[in-house]
């Protein structure tokens, strides 16, 4: 008896020893229903240390204390970082994180849906609330209520989905998975549809030239996926069902799989069927192609803190389309002029992993960024044949330093390795090219009180076709009150033309391509400015936001479909080709619950068409939004409403058609509306909408459909919605 008691006393001494040299604790944040839930995964350290723990599965954490040092660090990607003065004989503690995290001059909160960085280049971030308002199947769905973002489809025949930013295409925009080059080459076209919307945490929207660190390609914005991470993100199972009135399924899984406190991993799985053959307005062909899509990724975050973090994503997807006339079959034999139809089999897989090394804190690291991609490509568009494949590596090693305690000062500098196989081959022609771009590139930051922030950044990169390109940037914010911050930017970008895979639209005409000279890489000069007021409103955060830039072309791929019906003519600018965009939008809170988003915006485009100066084809001069998002406490119900307002657009010339071929000089003034309304309990969402229920859509999209195989067909000249109203419904099951 007196064994056990003398053990007894001796393990309530250690255990009261062990106490004295850890501090102990637990984190815990509030949920939606107020109440107080643990926080797993919250990094805890020491103030201007690495020594710290992250939070277990009980929100609970155990860390030794550092002799002088009282100053405690509680962050969580999400919630506002908390410092805290620990004093003797606070053992253990608890620690509650605010579900707000504070921006200069922006409140964030989980009920917006967008709001804007404090980083220097003006950005919005469209966050997974944002995301959830609407169906957002995928990428090309999510900027329903972005005014700076116009997303339409290439043609009427495949499905395929363009964006343009400040009124010019796409593929002047970088689109990056974190910060990695992503949707690029062979994705081009379909590049929008492969990223599906369950998957996204976030997507950061940046107008004008991005950071040198970034590489050269960024000429009118850049467009940042954020997928959802395993460290982060509470979901141990989330799943979602979705069904709409032409009966396209789909089915998304993800899961969060701890495999220790450091390591985790997480699978997600997207797979969508489309096997509905619809042809509303009785031309022939149908409305949207038969599809089917599997896509997989597994992702694994790792760290020991204070010295390495990093990531790992390996993802691979199939996606096969069949469409055309409706009497199409893929077994028919395409050289003769049975059917038309379209037929599109794509393979890619992706390999990405970056990797951060501390040398000293957040003060001094060095990152690394590491991608592989195969994409396989083959189709057909009537008597067209495309087939194509791409081979891509990219690596990226930075350094990165604050060069005094205050962290005033700031040097980036860095290597990167882009490389390029394409082998293409349309109809009798094969081409091959293989790029490699050495670079570097260096970044200097000067940082003054959080008022003012300026990063001038400069990268050369030597391209074995193109030659040398020089790439200067500079960016700066300044915060001239509180409420009011100023922004500024400046800088050139380049991008090589891949003519073929980036017009595959055109290949749904009757057009033959020519290219009448040696094509040299588009280049291009970005300037811009921003102001952001901040005001409250029913103690939310409001903003108003005006903006503009201006985009100058030093040479530009000039894609010619003016010039005669036959033919689509490739060839370097000859003249001016420039754009002015202008946008101003209010984000505001009128009662509790309701969130308004009302914008507009300006495009002035102008290119150089066959030596005149013209109005870019199939671009809408204004636009206008309004978002109405309103919820209900707890977020129980939830609704939404959009209306989109697009501008006239010059419209290609087809005077030398017939009569009964031509097309107006402009298209009309349109307008759309989506809705939704959300149901949630406690582990379920049952959500239900309509995208454009007024049912406007562009009648007879397709010119000369009687007769594809005629010299008059085409399918490409698209200005509007070609589907009317779509309503769906779907669930969401989210498991913690």
């Amino acid at each position: 008896m007196r064994k056990k008691i003398f053990l007894y006393i001796l393990f309530i001494s250690g255990y009261g020893y062990i106490c004295a040299q850890n501090l102990q604790g637990t984190v815990f944040e509030y949920n939606k229903s107020q109440q107080l839930e643990v926080l797993q995964g919250a990094n805890v350290y020491w103030l201007g240390t690495t020594i710290g723990v992250y939070t277990n599965e009980k929100g609970m954490f155990t860390l030794p204390f550092v002799e002088g040092n009282d100053q405690l660090v509680v962050r969580y990607i999400g919630y506002e970082t908390d410092t805290i003065a620990i004093k003797k004989g606070d053992n253990p503690v608890r620690i509650i994180l605010s579900n707000v995290k504070e921006l200069t001059g922006v409140t964030v909160s989980a009920l917006e849906g967008t709001y804007i960085s404090s980083k220097p280049i003006l950005t919005q971030v469209i966050t997974g609330e944002g995301l959830r308002r609407a169906a957002c199947c995928n990428l090309s769905e999510s900027f329903e209520s972005s005014a700076s973002v116009d997303v339409s489809y290439s043609d009427a025949i495949t499905g395929a989905k363009q964006i343009q930013m400040l009124g010019l295409a796409g593929i002047y925009s970088q689109l990056m998975l974190e910060n990695t080059p992503y949707i690029r080459g062979l994705s081009t076209p379909f590049g929008l549809m492969y990223v599906p919307g369950s998957w996204m945490e976030a997507i950061n929207v940046s107008k004008g030239t991005a950071s040198v660190i970034n590489g050269y390609e960024s000429i009118t914005g850049q467009i940042d996926i954020q997928y959802k991470k395993p460290e982060t993100n509470k979901e141990k199972l989330y799943l979602n069902l979705f069904l709409n009135t032409m009966l396209k399924t789909e089915l998304n899984a993800n899961t969060r799989i701890g495999i220790k406190e450091n390591a985790s991993t997480m699978f997600l799985f997207h797979f969508e069927n489309n096997p509905l053959r619809l042809d509303h307005n009785e031309d022939g062909f149908l409305d949207r192609p038969l599809n089917t899509q599997i896509n997989f990724m597994n992702r694994w975050d790792y760290r020991n803190v204070g010295k390495v973090e990093g990531r790992t994503m390996i993802s691979y997807l199939y996606d096969t389309r069949i469409g055309g006339q409706n009497h199409f079959s893929s077994k028919e034999n395409r050289d003769t002029n049975n059917h038309y139809g379209i037929g599109i089999n794509t393979h890619k897989l992706n390999l990405i992993s970056k990797n951060g090394i501390l040398l000293k804190g957040d003060d001094e690291s060095i990152g690394t960024i590491a991608s592989f991609t195969l994409h396989q490509y083959n189709s057909f568009y009537g008597l067209n044949n495309y087939d194509a494949q791409q081979i891509s590596g990219y690596a990226n090693a930075y350094y990165e330093n604050f060069m005094d305690k205050s962290k005033q000062h700031k040097i980036n500098a860095g290597l990167s390795y882009q490389i390029d196989l394409y082998n293409e081959k349309f109809n009798d022609s094969s081409f091959r090219r293989l790029e490699s771009v050495p670079g570097v590139f260096g970044q200097y930051s000067f940082i003054w009180k959080e008022k003012l922030i300026a990063i001038a950044g400069f990268r050369l990169d030597y391209n074995n076709v193109y030659g040398l390109f020089w790439t200067p940037r500079i960016h700066a914010k300044w915060a001239m009150s509180e409420t009011s911050s100023l922004r500024v930017t400046a800088g050139k970008g380049y991008r090589s033309p891949n003519i073929y895979i980036e017009n595959t639209a055109l290949m749904t005409s009757s057009r033959n391509f020519v290219t009448t000279e040696t094509l040299k890489a588009e280049e291009a000069w970005n300037t811009g400015i921003s102001f952001i007021q901040t005001f409250k409103m029913n103690t939310k955060e409001c903003s108003f936001i005006v903006d503009y830039f201006y985009t100058d072309f030093v040479n530009q791929i000039i894609v010619d479909i003016d010039r005669d019906i036959r033919h689509v003519y490739f060839y370097n600018l000859k003249g001016k080709s420039y754009s002015h965009s202008a946008q101003a939008e209010l984000i505001f809170y009128p009662l509790k619950g309701l969130e308004i988003t009302a914008a507009y915006r300006y495009n002035n485009v102008k290119e150089t068409i066959n030596g005149e100066l013209r109005d870019k084809p199939l671009s809408s001069q204004h636009k206008a939004i309004l978002n109405l998002s309103y919820a209900t406490r707890y977020e129980r119900w939830k609704f939404n409403l959009t209306a989109q307002l697009y501008s006239n657009q010059r419209l290609p010339d087809t005077h030398l058609n017939p009569e009964i071929y031509q097309l107006p000089k402009q298209s009309p003034t349109f307008m759309t509306f989506n809705a939704q309304v959300t149901k949630k309990f406690k582990y379920v969402e049952i959500y239900l909408g309509v995208e454009n229920f007024t049912n406007y859509k562009q009648e007879n999209p397709i010119i000369a459909s009687e007769n594809p195989f005629g010299e008059y067909f085409d399918a490409s000249m698209i200005w509007g919605p070609i589907s009317g109203a779509m309503g769906y419904a779907g669930i969401r099951i989210n498991l913690k």
